[in-house]
Protein backbone atom coordinates (compact mmCIF):
# COMPACT_ATOMS: atom_id res chain seq x y z
CA UNK A 1 0.00 0.00 0.00
CA UNK A 2 2.89 2.59 0.95
CA UNK A 3 4.50 1.97 -2.79
CA UNK A 4 1.24 2.55 -4.64
CA UNK A 5 0.98 5.99 -2.29
CA UNK A 6 4.54 6.82 -2.91
CA UNK A 7 3.37 6.50 -7.21
CA UNK A 8 -0.14 8.08 -6.26
CA UNK A 9 -0.84 11.10 -9.22
CA UNK A 10 0.01 14.20 -6.96
CA UNK A 11 -3.84 15.24 -7.84
CA UNK A 12 -5.27 12.58 -5.83
CA UNK A 13 -3.16 13.11 -3.21
CA UNK A 14 -3.88 16.48 -2.83
CA UNK A 15 -7.21 15.49 -2.80
CA UNK A 16 -6.28 12.51 0.12
CA UNK A 17 -4.75 15.07 2.33
CA UNK A 18 -7.39 17.54 2.11
CA UNK A 19 -10.10 14.87 2.82
CA UNK A 20 -7.99 14.16 6.02
CA UNK A 21 -7.69 10.51 4.50
CA UNK A 22 -3.43 10.43 4.42
CA UNK A 23 -1.84 12.82 6.61
CA UNK A 24 1.31 14.83 4.95
CA UNK A 25 3.18 14.11 8.00
CA UNK A 26 3.02 10.33 6.32
CA UNK A 27 3.69 11.25 3.17
CA UNK A 28 7.08 12.90 3.68
CA UNK A 29 8.04 11.08 6.12
CA UNK A 30 7.17 7.42 3.03
CA UNK A 31 8.89 9.42 1.02
CA UNK A 32 12.12 9.99 2.97
CA UNK A 33 12.38 5.97 3.63
CA UNK A 34 11.98 4.88 -0.24
CA UNK A 35 14.73 7.62 -0.87
CA UNK A 36 17.77 6.27 1.95
CA UNK A 37 16.45 2.35 0.69
CA UNK A 38 16.59 3.52 -3.44
CA UNK A 39 18.56 6.28 -3.84
CA UNK A 40 21.70 4.72 -3.63
CA UNK A 41 21.02 2.87 -6.99
CA UNK A 42 20.42 6.08 -8.73
CA UNK A 43 22.33 9.23 -6.97
CA UNK A 44 19.07 11.32 -8.33
CA UNK A 45 19.53 13.37 -4.90
CA UNK A 46 22.13 15.96 -4.13
CA UNK A 47 21.03 17.62 -0.97
CA UNK A 48 17.96 16.13 0.98
CA UNK A 49 15.99 18.88 2.84
CA UNK A 50 14.55 16.74 5.43
CA UNK A 51 14.45 19.44 8.71
CA UNK A 52 12.50 21.82 6.60
CA UNK A 53 10.28 19.34 4.51
CA UNK A 54 9.10 17.61 7.74
CA UNK A 55 8.47 21.21 9.22
CA UNK A 56 6.58 21.89 6.40
CA UNK A 57 4.54 18.87 6.66
CA UNK A 58 3.90 19.25 10.50
CA UNK A 59 2.28 22.78 9.27
CA UNK A 60 0.42 21.41 6.25
CA UNK A 61 -1.75 19.14 8.57
CA UNK A 62 -2.31 21.72 11.29
CA UNK A 63 -3.54 24.20 8.27
CA UNK A 64 -5.77 20.74 7.03
CA UNK A 65 -7.08 20.07 10.76
CA UNK A 66 -7.99 23.70 11.01
CA UNK A 67 -10.08 23.96 7.91
CA UNK A 68 -7.47 26.91 6.29
CA UNK A 69 -7.11 27.29 2.56
CA UNK A 70 -5.56 25.26 1.06
CA UNK A 71 -2.92 25.81 -2.00
CA UNK A 72 -2.74 23.39 -5.07
CA UNK A 73 0.21 21.37 -3.71
CA UNK A 74 -0.74 21.84 -0.23
CA UNK A 75 1.07 18.68 1.59
CA UNK A 76 2.80 17.72 -1.64
CA UNK A 77 6.56 16.38 -1.64
CA UNK A 78 8.68 17.80 -4.70
CA UNK A 79 12.11 17.83 -5.60
CA UNK A 80 13.67 20.71 -7.22
CA UNK A 81 16.66 20.36 -9.77
CA UNK A 82 19.80 21.69 -8.38
CA UNK A 83 19.90 24.38 -10.93
CA UNK A 84 17.21 26.72 -8.40
CA UNK A 85 18.49 28.48 -5.57
CA UNK A 86 16.77 27.49 -2.01
CA UNK A 87 17.25 29.97 0.79
CA UNK A 88 19.41 28.10 3.16
CA UNK A 89 20.10 25.09 1.42
CA UNK A 90 22.68 23.91 -0.14
CA UNK A 91 22.80 24.61 -4.13
CA UNK A 92 25.48 23.39 -5.96
CA UNK A 93 24.53 23.88 -9.47
CA UNK A 94 26.51 20.11 -10.12
CA UNK A 95 29.29 21.74 -9.58
CA UNK A 96 32.19 21.41 -7.57
CA UNK A 97 33.14 25.01 -7.33
CA UNK A 98 29.99 25.85 -5.52
CA UNK A 99 29.38 22.66 -3.43
CA UNK A 100 29.21 24.52 -0.26
CA UNK A 101 26.90 27.20 -1.43
CA UNK A 102 24.02 28.03 0.71
CA UNK A 103 21.81 31.02 -1.27
CA UNK A 104 19.82 33.05 1.26
CA UNK A 105 16.78 33.30 -1.36
CA UNK A 106 14.63 31.44 -3.72
CA UNK A 107 14.54 30.84 -7.22
CA UNK A 108 11.07 31.85 -8.32
CA UNK A 109 9.77 27.92 -9.74
CA UNK A 110 10.85 27.54 -5.60
CA UNK A 111 9.15 30.58 -4.24
CA UNK A 112 5.70 29.39 -6.02
CA UNK A 113 5.75 25.66 -5.05
CA UNK A 114 6.07 27.02 -1.00
CA UNK A 115 2.94 29.58 -1.80
CA UNK A 116 1.30 27.06 -3.47
CA UNK A 117 1.37 24.82 -0.48
CA UNK A 118 4.62 22.34 -1.71
CA UNK A 119 7.33 20.72 0.28
CA UNK A 120 10.85 20.82 -1.10
CA UNK A 121 11.68 17.25 0.16
CA UNK A 122 15.94 17.81 -1.92
CA UNK A 123 17.59 19.11 -4.82
CA UNK A 124 17.76 16.62 -7.57
CA UNK A 125 21.25 15.81 -9.43
CA UNK A 126 22.13 17.73 -12.81
CA UNK A 127 25.38 18.51 -14.88
CA UNK A 128 27.04 21.24 -13.91
CA UNK A 129 24.92 24.37 -14.66
CA UNK A 130 22.64 21.95 -17.30
CA UNK A 131 25.52 22.08 -19.57
CA UNK A 132 25.29 18.15 -20.95
CA UNK A 133 22.42 15.81 -21.95
CA UNK A 134 23.15 13.23 -19.05
CA UNK A 135 23.18 13.77 -15.53
CA UNK A 136 27.39 13.26 -15.15
CA UNK A 137 29.20 15.94 -12.25
CA UNK A 138 32.27 16.19 -10.30
CA UNK A 139 30.41 15.96 -7.10
CA UNK A 140 29.97 12.35 -7.00
CA UNK A 141 28.59 9.66 -9.21
CA UNK A 142 26.15 9.49 -12.79
CA UNK A 143 22.75 9.69 -12.08
CA UNK A 144 20.97 6.42 -12.97
CA UNK A 145 18.03 5.68 -14.96
CA UNK A 146 15.32 3.58 -12.79
CA UNK A 147 14.64 0.56 -15.84
CA UNK A 148 18.16 -0.01 -15.55
CA UNK A 149 20.69 1.90 -13.11
CA UNK A 150 23.83 1.28 -15.86
CA UNK A 151 22.05 3.56 -18.07
CA UNK A 152 22.07 7.43 -18.14
CA UNK A 153 18.67 8.74 -16.90
CA UNK A 154 19.34 11.74 -19.51
CA UNK A 155 19.87 15.57 -18.55
CA UNK A 156 20.24 18.21 -17.45
CA UNK A 157 17.14 17.19 -15.24
CA UNK A 158 18.34 14.16 -15.10
CA UNK A 159 17.95 13.53 -10.79
CA UNK A 160 14.30 15.21 -11.32
CA UNK A 161 13.18 12.49 -14.00
CA UNK A 162 14.82 9.51 -12.01
CA UNK A 163 12.72 10.76 -8.66
CA UNK A 164 9.46 11.09 -10.25
CA UNK A 165 10.30 7.76 -12.38
CA UNK A 166 11.18 5.53 -9.27
CA UNK A 167 8.52 6.84 -6.69
CA UNK A 168 10.66 8.87 -4.34
CA UNK A 169 8.48 12.17 -4.69
CA UNK A 170 5.10 13.54 -5.86
CA UNK A 171 6.66 16.23 -8.45
CA UNK A 172 10.09 17.11 -10.21
CA UNK A 173 10.85 20.49 -11.72
CA UNK A 174 13.42 20.97 -14.37
CA UNK A 175 14.79 23.45 -16.81
CA UNK A 176 15.27 22.95 -20.42
CA UNK A 177 17.51 25.00 -22.37
CA UNK A 178 17.61 22.53 -25.56
CA UNK A 179 15.94 19.29 -24.05
CA UNK A 180 17.13 18.98 -20.88
CA UNK A 181 13.79 18.41 -19.11
CA UNK A 182 12.16 16.50 -22.27
CA UNK A 183 15.38 13.91 -22.89
CA UNK A 184 15.34 12.69 -19.26
CA UNK A 185 11.39 11.90 -19.45
CA UNK A 186 12.01 10.11 -22.59
CA UNK A 187 14.89 7.86 -21.31
CA UNK A 188 13.04 7.63 -17.95
CA UNK A 189 9.23 7.43 -18.93
CA UNK A 190 7.76 10.54 -17.22
CA UNK A 191 5.74 13.35 -18.46
CA UNK A 192 7.88 16.52 -18.88
CA UNK A 193 6.86 20.13 -20.75
CA UNK A 194 8.70 22.38 -21.73
CA UNK A 195 6.69 25.94 -21.40
CA UNK A 196 6.83 28.51 -24.14
CA UNK A 197 10.17 30.96 -23.31
CA UNK A 198 9.26 33.45 -20.55
CA UNK A 199 6.41 31.87 -19.50
CA UNK A 200 7.69 30.60 -16.67
CA UNK A 201 10.14 33.41 -15.02
CA UNK A 202 13.64 33.15 -15.37
CA UNK A 203 15.56 34.31 -12.05
CA UNK A 204 19.36 33.43 -11.26
CA UNK A 205 19.82 35.38 -8.27
CA UNK A 206 20.46 39.16 -7.14
CA UNK A 207 24.10 38.46 -7.77
CA UNK A 208 24.00 37.00 -10.95
CA UNK A 209 25.71 38.71 -14.37
CA UNK A 210 22.34 40.44 -16.79
CA UNK A 211 22.07 38.27 -19.70
CA UNK A 212 19.48 37.51 -22.49
CA UNK A 213 18.00 34.37 -22.30
CA UNK A 214 17.39 32.77 -25.62
CA UNK A 215 16.68 29.53 -25.02
CA UNK A 216 15.82 27.73 -20.90
CA UNK A 217 12.50 27.24 -19.25
CA UNK A 218 11.67 25.50 -16.20
CA UNK A 219 8.55 23.15 -16.18
CA UNK A 220 7.33 19.95 -14.79
CA UNK A 221 8.46 16.20 -14.11
CA UNK A 222 5.27 13.95 -13.37
CA UNK A 223 3.81 10.80 -13.66
CA UNK A 224 0.56 11.73 -15.07
CA UNK A 225 -0.69 14.71 -17.18
CA UNK A 226 -3.00 16.46 -14.99
CA UNK A 227 0.12 16.52 -12.06
CA UNK A 228 2.28 18.84 -15.03
CA UNK A 229 -0.71 20.73 -15.37
CA UNK A 230 -1.41 21.78 -11.86
CA UNK A 231 2.19 21.86 -11.16
CA UNK A 232 2.55 24.49 -14.69
CA UNK A 233 -0.31 26.52 -13.49
CA UNK A 234 1.73 27.32 -10.21
CA UNK A 235 4.91 28.31 -12.01
CA UNK A 236 3.37 30.49 -14.99
CA UNK A 237 3.18 33.87 -14.93
CA UNK A 238 4.89 37.45 -15.09
CA UNK A 239 7.53 38.50 -12.72
CA UNK A 240 9.38 41.74 -12.85
CA UNK A 241 12.37 40.12 -12.10
CA UNK A 242 12.91 38.71 -15.33
CA UNK A 243 12.31 41.30 -17.80
CA UNK A 244 11.45 38.30 -20.55
CA UNK A 245 8.90 36.60 -19.06
CA UNK A 246 5.42 36.80 -20.57
CA UNK A 247 2.48 39.54 -19.10
CA UNK A 248 -0.22 37.36 -20.48
CA UNK A 249 -2.40 35.36 -18.40
CA UNK A 250 -1.87 31.59 -17.96
CA UNK A 251 -4.74 29.37 -19.92
CA UNK A 252 -6.60 26.76 -17.54
CA UNK A 253 -4.30 23.94 -18.46
CA UNK A 254 -6.42 21.62 -16.09
CA UNK A 255 -9.46 21.98 -17.99
CA UNK A 256 -7.35 21.84 -21.41
CA UNK A 257 -6.92 18.03 -20.16
CA UNK A 258 -10.45 17.45 -20.12
CA UNK A 259 -11.48 19.23 -23.26
CA UNK A 260 -10.62 16.94 -25.84
CA UNK A 261 -8.80 16.35 -28.98
CA UNK A 262 -11.14 15.66 -32.19
CA UNK A 263 -10.59 17.16 -35.32
CA UNK A 264 -7.00 19.01 -34.32
CA UNK A 265 -4.59 18.32 -37.45
CA UNK A 266 -1.26 16.93 -36.48
CA UNK A 267 1.60 17.06 -38.68
CA UNK A 268 4.23 13.87 -37.72
CA UNK A 269 7.69 13.97 -38.83
CA UNK A 270 10.19 10.49 -38.23
CA UNK A 271 13.64 12.97 -38.57
CA UNK A 272 12.98 16.78 -39.18
CA UNK A 273 14.85 16.02 -42.16
CA UNK A 274 17.90 15.99 -41.11
CA UNK A 275 18.44 13.09 -38.04
CA UNK A 276 19.15 9.48 -37.85
CA UNK A 277 16.65 7.61 -35.32
CA UNK A 278 16.81 3.95 -34.32
CA UNK A 279 13.94 2.25 -35.85
CA UNK A 280 12.72 0.53 -33.08
CA UNK A 281 12.54 4.35 -31.67
CA UNK A 282 11.19 5.37 -34.80
CA UNK A 283 8.33 3.04 -35.16
CA UNK A 284 6.92 3.14 -31.39
CA UNK A 285 7.05 7.10 -32.35
CA UNK A 286 5.00 6.49 -35.28
CA UNK A 287 2.42 4.37 -34.22
CA UNK A 288 1.71 6.66 -30.82
CA UNK A 289 0.98 9.52 -33.21
CA UNK A 290 -1.12 7.30 -35.24
CA UNK A 291 -3.42 6.94 -32.36
CA UNK A 292 -4.33 10.24 -32.37
CA UNK A 293 -6.25 8.82 -35.93
CA UNK A 294 -8.58 6.71 -33.40
CA UNK A 295 -9.16 9.89 -31.20
CA UNK A 296 -10.43 11.99 -34.02
CA UNK A 297 -7.75 13.94 -35.26
CA UNK A 298 -5.92 13.90 -39.09
CA UNK A 299 -1.94 12.94 -38.76
CA UNK A 300 -0.62 13.75 -42.06
CA UNK A 301 3.50 13.07 -42.20
CA UNK A 302 5.29 16.68 -43.18
CA UNK A 303 8.35 17.60 -45.06
CA UNK A 304 9.84 19.45 -42.30
CA UNK A 305 13.66 19.16 -43.22
CA UNK A 306 16.12 20.98 -41.07
CA UNK A 307 19.85 22.26 -42.59
CA UNK A 308 22.35 21.33 -39.34
CA UNK A 309 20.33 23.40 -36.70
CA UNK A 310 23.41 21.86 -33.72
CA UNK A 311 26.04 24.60 -34.68
CA UNK A 312 24.76 27.70 -34.80
CA UNK A 313 22.11 26.68 -30.83
CA UNK A 314 26.07 25.68 -29.55
CA UNK A 315 27.60 28.98 -30.56
CA UNK A 316 24.65 30.82 -29.05
CA UNK A 317 24.14 28.68 -26.06
CA UNK A 318 28.01 28.64 -25.20
CA UNK A 319 28.29 32.41 -25.84
CA UNK A 320 25.76 33.55 -23.21
CA UNK A 321 26.78 31.07 -20.70
CA UNK A 322 29.87 32.37 -20.87
CA UNK A 323 29.03 35.91 -20.85
CA UNK A 324 27.41 35.30 -17.47
CA UNK A 325 30.60 32.73 -15.75
CA UNK A 326 33.21 34.52 -17.38
CA UNK A 327 34.62 35.29 -14.21
CA UNK A 328 34.02 31.83 -12.74
CA UNK A 329 35.90 30.52 -15.74
CA UNK A 330 39.19 32.82 -14.34
CA UNK A 331 38.67 32.08 -10.93
CA UNK A 332 37.40 28.39 -10.66
CA UNK A 333 38.79 26.77 -13.94
CA UNK A 334 40.11 23.39 -12.15
CA UNK A 335 37.09 22.75 -10.28
CA UNK A 336 34.79 22.84 -13.09
CA UNK A 337 34.03 19.81 -15.58
CA UNK A 338 35.66 19.34 -18.85
CA UNK A 339 32.80 20.30 -20.70
CA UNK A 340 31.74 23.03 -18.82
CA UNK A 341 35.38 24.76 -19.62
CA UNK A 342 35.10 23.67 -23.32
CA UNK A 343 31.21 25.35 -23.46
CA UNK A 344 32.92 28.86 -22.09
CA UNK A 345 35.95 28.57 -23.64
CA UNK A 346 34.06 28.14 -27.36
CA UNK A 347 31.56 30.84 -26.24
CA UNK A 348 34.36 33.18 -25.44
CA UNK A 349 35.17 32.85 -29.32
CA UNK A 350 32.18 34.09 -30.56
CA UNK A 351 32.31 37.32 -32.12
CA UNK A 352 29.09 40.00 -32.29
CA UNK A 353 28.93 39.34 -36.23
CA UNK A 354 28.82 35.78 -35.89
CA UNK A 355 26.20 35.97 -32.58
CA UNK A 356 23.90 38.36 -35.00
CA UNK A 357 24.58 35.76 -37.90
CA UNK A 358 22.85 32.99 -35.19
CA UNK A 359 19.64 35.01 -34.44
CA UNK A 360 19.50 35.83 -38.19
CA UNK A 361 19.40 31.61 -38.74
CA UNK A 362 16.66 31.66 -35.40
CA UNK A 363 14.41 33.31 -37.56
CA UNK A 364 14.69 31.58 -40.60
CA UNK A 365 14.30 28.85 -38.73
CA UNK A 366 10.75 30.48 -36.89
CA UNK A 367 9.69 30.97 -40.30
CA UNK A 368 10.46 27.36 -41.18
CA UNK A 369 8.49 25.96 -37.82
CA UNK A 370 5.56 29.08 -38.55
CA UNK A 371 4.80 27.29 -41.83
CA UNK A 372 3.69 24.13 -40.55
CA UNK A 373 1.76 25.35 -37.51
CA UNK A 374 -0.27 27.50 -40.58
CA UNK A 375 -1.80 24.14 -41.43
CA UNK A 376 -1.58 22.20 -37.99
CA UNK A 377 -2.07 22.23 -34.84
CA UNK A 378 0.79 20.20 -33.54
CA UNK A 379 3.95 18.83 -34.75
CA UNK A 380 4.79 15.22 -33.38
CA UNK A 381 8.16 13.67 -33.69
CA UNK A 382 10.29 11.00 -31.68
CA UNK A 383 11.71 12.66 -28.31
CA UNK A 384 14.62 11.21 -28.72
CA UNK A 385 16.97 9.55 -31.61
CA UNK A 386 17.69 6.66 -29.67
CA UNK A 387 16.88 4.88 -25.70
CA UNK A 388 19.12 5.53 -22.93
CA UNK A 389 23.11 4.32 -22.93
CA UNK A 390 25.39 3.21 -20.59
CA UNK A 391 26.93 5.82 -18.43
CA UNK A 392 29.69 7.71 -20.21
CA UNK A 393 29.06 5.61 -23.80
CA UNK A 394 26.75 8.25 -25.64
CA UNK A 395 26.33 6.38 -29.14
CA UNK A 396 28.79 7.66 -32.24
CA UNK A 397 26.13 5.84 -34.48
CA UNK A 398 22.63 5.44 -34.57
CA UNK A 399 20.66 3.59 -37.82
CA UNK A 400 24.16 2.72 -38.86
CA UNK A 401 25.06 6.22 -39.39
CA UNK A 402 27.72 7.86 -37.77
CA UNK A 403 26.27 11.02 -35.20
CA UNK A 404 27.86 13.47 -32.65
CA UNK A 405 28.90 12.12 -29.49
CA UNK A 406 27.21 15.28 -28.31
CA UNK A 407 23.92 15.69 -29.51
CA UNK A 408 23.38 12.97 -31.93
CA UNK A 409 20.71 11.32 -29.61
CA UNK A 410 18.96 14.20 -29.27
CA UNK A 411 18.45 15.81 -32.46
CA UNK A 412 14.43 17.03 -32.01
CA UNK A 413 14.85 19.04 -28.73
CA UNK A 414 17.57 21.33 -29.01
CA UNK A 415 15.79 23.26 -32.18
CA UNK A 416 12.74 23.84 -30.20
CA UNK A 417 13.99 25.95 -27.73
CA UNK A 418 15.41 27.88 -30.79
CA UNK A 419 12.14 28.55 -32.04
CA UNK A 420 10.99 29.37 -28.25
CA UNK A 421 7.91 26.81 -28.64
CA UNK A 422 6.34 24.68 -25.86
CA UNK A 423 7.08 20.95 -26.27
CA UNK A 424 6.38 17.98 -24.19
CA UNK A 425 7.46 14.19 -23.94
CA UNK A 426 4.84 11.70 -23.32
CA UNK A 427 5.90 7.99 -22.70
CA UNK A 428 4.37 5.90 -25.77
CA UNK A 429 6.13 2.62 -25.31
CA UNK A 430 9.30 0.52 -24.63
CA UNK A 431 12.33 -1.02 -26.33
CA UNK A 432 12.85 -4.40 -26.52
CA UNK A 433 15.40 -3.58 -23.61
CA UNK A 434 12.60 -2.24 -21.43
CA UNK A 435 13.77 1.03 -22.09
CA UNK A 436 11.01 3.95 -22.32
CA UNK A 437 10.69 5.94 -25.72
CA UNK A 438 9.17 8.93 -25.71
CA UNK A 439 6.58 10.87 -28.16
CA UNK A 440 7.70 14.46 -28.91
CA UNK A 441 4.22 16.79 -28.99
CA UNK A 442 5.67 20.39 -30.14
CA UNK A 443 2.71 23.01 -29.72
CA UNK A 444 2.50 26.48 -31.66
CA UNK A 445 3.59 29.79 -29.41
CA UNK A 446 1.45 29.49 -26.48
CA UNK A 447 0.11 26.38 -27.16
CA UNK A 448 0.47 24.62 -23.90
CA UNK A 449 -3.22 24.19 -23.36
CA UNK A 450 -3.22 22.20 -26.76
CA UNK A 451 -0.19 20.39 -25.87
CA UNK A 452 -1.57 19.02 -22.51
CA UNK A 453 -5.02 18.39 -24.20
CA UNK A 454 -3.39 15.90 -26.02
CA UNK A 455 -0.79 14.38 -24.14
CA UNK A 456 -4.32 13.76 -21.85
CA UNK A 457 -6.35 12.31 -24.38
CA UNK A 458 -3.58 10.23 -25.32
CA UNK A 459 -2.46 9.15 -21.55
CA UNK A 460 -6.08 7.95 -21.63
CA UNK A 461 -5.86 5.91 -24.91
CA UNK A 462 -2.38 4.22 -23.76
CA UNK A 463 -1.55 4.55 -20.27
CA UNK A 464 1.56 4.18 -19.19
CA UNK A 465 1.76 5.07 -14.82
CA UNK A 466 1.04 1.62 -14.03
CA UNK A 467 4.46 0.60 -15.45
CA UNK A 468 6.86 0.02 -12.93
CA UNK A 469 10.48 0.61 -13.15
CA UNK A 470 13.12 -1.51 -11.42
CA UNK A 471 14.73 0.68 -8.88
CA UNK A 472 10.82 1.33 -7.22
Amino acid sequence: MDRDLAFAPATEVRQLIQNKQISPVELTELYFSRIDTLDPQLNSFLTLNHDEAMASAKAAERAVMQGETLGPLHGIPTSVKDLELTKGLRSTGGSLAFKDRVPDEDSVVVERIKRAGGSIIGKTNTPEFGLLARTENRLGDPCGNPWNPERTAGGSSGGGAASVASGLCSLATGTDGGGSTRIPASFCGVYGIKPTLGQVPYYAGAGAVSTTNLFTQAGPLTRTVRDAAVMLQVLTGYDSRDPGSLRQPADDYLAAADRGVSGLRIAWSPDFGYAPVDPEVRAAAEKAARVFEDLGCTVEETSLKLDSPFDTFWDLFCAISYARNEQLLKEHRDELADYTVECYEHGATITGARFVRGLGYIDRLQAQFADIFEDYDLLMSPTMAATAFPHGQPPSEIAGKPVHWFWGFLPFTFPINMIKHPAASIPCGFSEEGLPIGLHIVGPRLGEATIIAASAAFEEARPWAQHRPKVS
